[in-house]
């Protein structure tokens, strides 16, 4: 008879601890790094509240240049908030570091994965960027297209891009779009503009089935294909004339030039849709297409360059189902289309494909061009030490970006640029990856 009180006060202790646990009230700390879509997400969290009314999240809100000081001195302080907005330029240091946990088993446990783009995961696995376990997730994503002039295009009796498009229809058009009132003077307006920026440059060499690195991304190794497209573009601006040197550019902002109807045309990544509503107004025609193809492209091959902006969970969290129910909420179909600036592409299909986003009755109007890419192989640069090498750190060397300018600026040959990225570069990156 004592036995049976017994099991049954344990019985009873744990129904009610069980009890307890599933009102216990959980607070997640949530770090995101766009104040201008602070409202919309505070709405989102809102939601998810209303959802799961024991997780109570208090967002943080910041600007970029704030938001990583800030969040790798509370990595360093061991006080990472418990979710956070993750940029592809940093996942690679941060999943070495063990800073992110590994959710790849609740990913394969939840989610409908032909709900997503899943070959955009890709970018955020480790260490292998095909087999890897995933240490983030995306909630949006952006791919490179070469944004046209309509109305220039128009003027000029040319017709649209289309993905027939070789580099010598590219390099005609440009011929013909660029205007110059005589043979030595700067251009009036020129058919193309590039520098050394990574969304200048890498869809280029993917377009061509280039490599800028080895199979490993250990090491720099920039292969035929890649320098073929590094010359194309070093002739669009010293041979042909159609694209300023980098120097005539310095001090204007890269991302107006198309724009305000200074050039006609500009490869660059998808967001930057927006920026050109914004910036030129509604009426304003613009179209998008593939970069196009390269003389020694492999045939079907459809790598493209595409990069996400992921949402993680700190490696630390003391409350990582709550953590993951919130990411799921951010990454899925709750999310609102005014969250995603125009060119921003939602992680879920549902919303991508819907005509909130698609926007076909406005410029450029064939956003769908956008997702087509999104279901094909995608490839990036980055690396560790990627800031180093492609030269956006303050490491007192200019880097890729420095040494393509100065292509641009007739200063040196592409083979010169080569020499100096490839033993910059693999200098870098042997402190990163010591065992090749």
């Amino acid at each position: 008879m004592l036995k049976r009180v017994s099991m049954f006060l344990v019985v009873l202790l744990m129904l009610s601890f069980a009890a307890g646990a599933a009102g216990q009230e959980i607070t997640l700390r949530y770090f995101m790094w766009d104040p201008t879509f602070a409202d919309i997400e505070r709405e989102l969290i809102d939601e998810f509240e209303k959802q799961n009314p024991n997780i109570k999240v208090e967002m943080t809100a910041m600007d970029p240049s704030s938001y990583w000081p800030r969040i790798s001195a509370m990595a360093t302080a061991g006080e990472l908030p418990d979710v956070f907005c993750m940029s592809t330029g940093y996942f690679e240091q941060w999943a070495q570091d063990g800073l992110l946990m590994n959710i790849q088993e609740l990913v394969d446990r939840d989610l409908n994965v032909d709900d997503y783009f899943v070959e955009v995961f890709s970018e955020n696995r480790y260490p292998d960027k095909q087999s890897g376990d995933m240490y983030a997730i995306p909630y949006a994503w952006v791919t490179p297209v070469l944004f046209y002039n309509k109305d220039m295009f128009d003027e000029a009796g040319l017709a649209y891009p289309d993905d027939n498009w070789t580099w010598d229809d590219f390099l005609a058009a440009a011929q013909k779009l660029t205007v110059r009132s005589g043979p030595r003077l700067p251009a009036e307006r020129y058919g193309f503009f590039w520098y050394g920026r990574y969304a200048h440059i890498e869809p280029w060499v993917y377009a061509n089935s280039g490599r800028i690195l080895n199979e490993q991304k250990t090491r720099i190794q920039i292969d035929d294909r890649a320098r073929e497209a590094l010359q194309f573009l070093s002739d669009l601006t010293n041979v042909h004339q159609v694209s300023p040197p980098y120097k005539e550019i310095v001090g204007i902002s890269q991302d107006n030039l198309f724009p305000l109807g200074q050039v006609a045309m500009w490869v660059d990544g998808s967001w930057n849709i927006e920026n050109i509503r914004r910036t030129a107004g509604e009426d304003f025609r613009f179209g998008i297409a593939r970069v196009p193809k390269g003389p020694s492209a492999v045939p079907g091959d459809t790598t493209t360059y595409f990069w996400p902006d992921a949402i993680a969970i700190s490696a630390t969290t003391p409350h990582k189902e709550a953590a993951w129910a919130l990411v799921k909420f951010l990454v899925g179909e709750h999310r609102p289309i005014e969250s995603y600036m125009a060119g921003k592409v939602p992680i879920h299909k549902g919303l991508a494909y819907s005509k909130e986003w698609l926007q076909e009755d406005r410029q450029p109007g064939n956003m769908q061009l956008i997702l087509e890419q999104g279901e094909g192989v995608g490839r990036t640069t980055f690396t560790l030490g990627w800031s180093e090498w492609r030269g956006y750190a303050a490491t007192g060397s200019s880097g890729m970006n420095g040494e393509l300018d100065k292509v641009s600026n007739g200063e040196q040959t592409v083979d010169e640029a080569i020499k100096a990225i490839t033993e910059y570069g693999n200098g870098v990156l042997s402190r990163y990856y010591p065992e090749e």
